[in-house]
């Protein structure tokens, strides 16, 4: 595994770096200083398997940044991990095409978590930011915090996917990547991921290989799916 990560500040770029060390042994992981210093190392090498950037650093507007690292490496999935925490700027990143989005003030634990399951294919949006008023919020994060409202109810009602979820389990059950998913059934690739990102957790596995395992065990697709 190849990890990009960048921040302009030296201390928590190193105390990044030993998280990730420590966490995915024998990954190659690269650091950036500034944006300017990530241009150069995709220019270089596009083969990472994540990116993961503070927000505001020199080199380039955050903005304009994103949308040109997203647009070089549209395969590669991109964590945000900054001490601005505010709605409005997180809907911009996701409408980039933002895979997570992680407070610098998290704990250890919950920053691996987070990465993990965009590892696995899914978005990570704090449960803090989905709380607060959902007005104007993009498909996606509306997408999200309603599935997160009936993952407080135990009932196995809570459980069941929706038919939407249901084509995108389908399609992972075919070998698809998110991007022919997208086009196969109309959604933007962001929307796939969400998806992908509530199947994992109705049927309580870590990978897109164990969410189609799960389900066949759970008689909801046919092997014949496969």
């Amino acid at each position: 595994m190849k990890i990009l990560i960048a921040d302009d500040h030296e201390l928590f770029l190193q105390g990044l770096l030993f998280i990730l060390e420590k966490e995915y042994a024998g990954a190659q992981i690269v650091t950036a200083a500034n944006y300017t210093d990530i241009f150069n190392k995709l220019a270089e090498h596009k083969d990472f398997d994540l990116i993961i950037t503070d927000l505001a650093m020199p080199g380039a507007n955050w903005l304009d940044a994103l949308k040109k690292i997203h647009n070089d490496c549209p395969e590669v999935p991109i964590i945000i991990i900054s001490a601005v925490f505010e709605r409005s700027i997180l809907q911009k990143t996701f409408d980039i095409g933002v895979s997570g989005y992680i407070s610098k003030a998290f704990p250890n634990s919950l920053i691996i978590s987070a990465i993990n399951l965009v590892l696995a294919g899914g978005v990570y949006i704090p449960q803090e930011l989905l709380r607060e008023n959902m007005t104007g919020a993009p498909e996606q994060i509306n997408l999200l915090l309603d599935n997160q409202e009936t993952d407080d109810n135990k009932d196995a009602e809570a459980k069941i996917l929706t038919p939407r979820q249901m084509d995108v389990l389908n399609c992972l059950a075919k070998g698809m990547p998110n991007k022919l998913i997208a086009r196969e059934l109309g959604l933007s690739e962001g929307t796939v991921k969400i998806h992908i990102t509530l199947i994992l957790r109705a049927l309580e596995v870590g990978n897109r290989l164990a969410a189609v395992r799960e389900a066949v065990k759970r008689g909801i697709i046919s092997e014949n799916n496969l």
